[in-house]
């Protein structure tokens, strides 16, 4: 089997978030924005229950059900 050079994965797998990739255009940069956002909001919850915040101020709980 023919070995081949995965230099871009190796890239793109290395990547960590930064300040600017809420700034940026690209779909990785933006992906990495966005789960920062989702896992610092979900740290400073300080929960394991999840709840959905309606407009009301009611929380409404997320179902746990399996695939």
């Amino acid at each position: 089997m023919k070995k081949t050079n995965n230099s871009h994965s190796s890239q793109l797998a290395g990547k960590t978030y930064e300040v600017e990739d809420y700034k940026a255009n690209n779909t990785l940069s933006s992906g990495l924005a966005t789960t920062h956002e989702q896992a610092s909001d979900a740290y400073m919850e300080g929960e394991v229950n999840a709840v959905i915040d309606n407009v009301e101020g009611e929380d409404i709980q997320v179902k746990r059900e399996g695939y």
